[in-house]
């Protein structure tokens, strides 16, 4: 409804004399709350002379500072275009929409019915005139310099343009220029001056990412189905096997954005027991380590090698403290290098001998046939008994022993150390009231760490599977 200048009168008169409520005025007068709320504010603002019909011709200069306030200075267009006295909030949102048609210029637009199209044929007229005496290199560089222009004046003082704006930006050239997508992102890679864009960016920009992720409802309800099972312990990696074994086309960049909108991030370690006690006269060499002479450096240095080609290769051990109020539980697990399984552990409540021979002896009930494996460790004083070397050689084992004061030697198990104390021990501390209940927990996911939880490495089969693959492989 367009409203006659005594009906703004009325309007205003009846809000600030009357007192009516905006309910009852936008019934009475058929307008919403927002053209009636700028109307009155327009009036307080400059007086009831500035709601009058009037046509202004505004200039550039005019035009430019308006615009500058709301893309530079952040102000909102609202309260710009009331302090400038425009008669509604469209005309400076016209401006802007212009102002970024255009290039980010300003264009004094001709008054009458074809103006508008007159303009536009002259300058397709131009360009194709252009086009036809330019040879191709003239060509070439003369779009360069206009990608370069318009990518430019997207940067205006400190402030850095969004990818959605350098996107669009793109787009508009596409259409001016009739270049391929390549020519405009290699012309701006070349330039390190310019905001830099790639081109999964610019589809991904280009595009309502928003209706996306709505169409992924079914994939991100999935996502946090299998994070949630799984105790936060899955990261977008393992989750996005998780969803391949599940029959969902992903791709890992995919799970890793919605994962991030979701607000669902992997928990992750702190300090751990140390069982070295010294050099007690048993410690062996490193069975782990290769020499490599560096002949043109005239350097010589020692390269760790954990690669295996089937199970029950190579081994690794070590000791772990968890710590409660209710009093201390040990892990003492044997792992396969090869599949990451744990092939038998044993908890205590203080770190003895006893529990090593325990670990041992399962380990030997499981797989009575171990000759030549390498069982690796650091120089904990388990490992430098007597009993202990005793019992490997019995077995035709080759034992293996960490450098001093190297804890890399033996990664692969102190990384597992990290996991596990990272999925079920930290942050739920308090949440054992006694040793029992955390030797269960304890018990529980070395089961699940086995039987049931994925990994990367082994491209999303668990370390059971995995073992049972290689054995029906080598047989």
């Amino acid at each position: 409804m367009k409203l006659t200048y005594e009906q703004k009168l009325e309007i205003y008169r009846e809000r600030k004399e009357e007192f009516y409520s905006w309910s009852m005025l936008t019934l009475k007068w058929n307008c919403s709350r927002s053209v009636l709320d700028y109307m009155i504010k327009l009036m307080d603002c400059h007086g009831v002379e500035i709601v009058k019909h009037k046509y202004t011709d505004y200039p550039n200069q005019y035009k430019k500072e308006a615009i500058n306030r709301v893309l530079i200075d952040d102000e909102s267009i609202r309260e710009v275009s009331i302090q400038l006295g425009l008669s509604n909030i469209g005309t400076l949102t016209r401006w802007i929409k212009e102002y970024k048609a255009n290039g980010y210029n300003i264009i004094k637009k001709k008054r009458g019915r074809h103006a508008h199209a007159n303009q536009e044929e002259t300058d397709i007229r131009r360009i194709g005139e252009r086009e036809c005496r330019a040879s191709p290199e003239e060509l070439a560089a003369y779009h360069r310099e206009r990608i370069c222009k318009k990518i430019k004046r997207l940067s205006s003082g400190t402030r850095r343009p969004r990818k959605q704006e350098i996107a669009q930006a793109i787009t508009e050239l596409r259409q001016e220029l009739k270049c391929s997508l390549g020519f405009i992102l290699e012309t701006i890679q070349l330039n390190p001056e310019l905001p830099q864009m790639t081109r999964s960016d610019y589809y991904y920009w280009s595009s309502d990412h928003t209706d996306k992720d709505e169409k992924n409802n079914g994939v991100m309800n999935k996502i946090i189905q299998i994070f949630y099972t799984h105790k936060r312990r899955y990261g977008y990696r393992r989750i996005t096997l998780q969803l391949k074994n599940e029959g969902y086309t992903v791709n890992h960049k995919m799970v890793k954005r919605l994962m991030k909108r979701l607000g669902l991030f992997g928990i992750s370690p702190k300090a751990k027991y140390k069982s070295y006690k010294g050099n007690l006269n048993g410690t062996v060499k490193s069975q782990l380590l290769n020499k490599v002479v560096d002949e043109e450096k005239h350097k010589t240095y020692y390269k760790r090698d954990f690669s295996t080609s089937t199970v029950n290769e190579k081994w690794t051990t070590d000791v772990s403290e968890f710590h409660i109020a209710a009093g201390k539980l040990y892990l003492s697990p044997i792992m396969d290098m090869d599949n990451r399984e744990i092939v038998s552990y044993s908890i205590s409540r203080s770190p003895n001998y006893v529990q090593t021979q325990e670990m041992l002896d399962k380990a030997f009930e499981k797989y009575p046939d171990l000759s030549g494996l390498i069982l690796h460790s650091d120089q904990g004083w388990q490992y430098q008994m007597t009993q202990y070397h005793k019992a490997l050689q019995n077995r035709g084992i080759i034992q293996s022993m960490s450098r001093k004061g190297n804890c890399l030697d033996n990664c692969i198990m102190e990384n597992f150390f990290g996991k596990m104390k990272n999925e079920m021990f930290y942050g739920h501390e308090f949440e054992f009231k006694t040793l029992d209940e955390l030797e269960k927990a304890m018990e529980e996911y070395i089961f699940y760490y086995n039987n049931e939880r994925i990994q990367v490495r082994l491209k999303g089969l668990t370390p059971c599977q995995y073992r049972s693959q290689t054995l029906e492989l080598n047989h």
